[in-house]
């Protein structure tokens, strides 16, 4: 098996291809794994959520992480798409408006009155495949 990079062009190709992921930030001083439906806006993750603690963290401008992946066991191959930026609240209404239009349903029915945008400022991924044949 051969471990590969993946370059930034096709982490965001994966990324687009992707309807749920793992929000990743810390709650209480402790690592913290959501998953969110998102969206994949040019070069920012954004996903509806309610208030709460991803909310919370989000208002306060933390650094947080995005993670897809895939894994076929019968093959064992796969990928792994990882994106950090810090989070913010999309509050500028023509934005909102367009974002509504393409974003699938939220994980949570009923709990998305917020958008929350994480520009993917560190994006990295990795592919795990058969090795080439030599």
């Amino acid at each position: 098996m051969e471990l590969v990079d993946l370059r930034r062009e096709e982490c965001l190709e994966l990324l687009r291809a992707g309807v749920v992921g793992r929000l990743v930030y810390t709650e209480a001083a402790l690592p913290a794994a959501h998953p969110v439906t998102y969206y994949l806006d040019r070069d920012e993750v954004v996903f509806r959520t309610g208030d709460g603690n991803k909310l919370a963290a989000a208002m306060r401008r933390h650094v947080v992480g995005f993670e897809i992946d895939a894994y076929d066991p019968a093959s064992c191959t796969g990928w792994s798409v990882l994106g950090v930026g810090m989070a913010y609240e999309v509050t500028d209404p023509d934005r909102l408006k367009g974002l509504a239009e393409c974003m699938p349903p939220p994980w949570v029915p009923d709990r998305s009155e917020r958008t929350i945008a994480i520009p993917l400022q560190q994006l990295t991924g990795r592919r795990l495949g058969a090795r080439a044949p030599r």
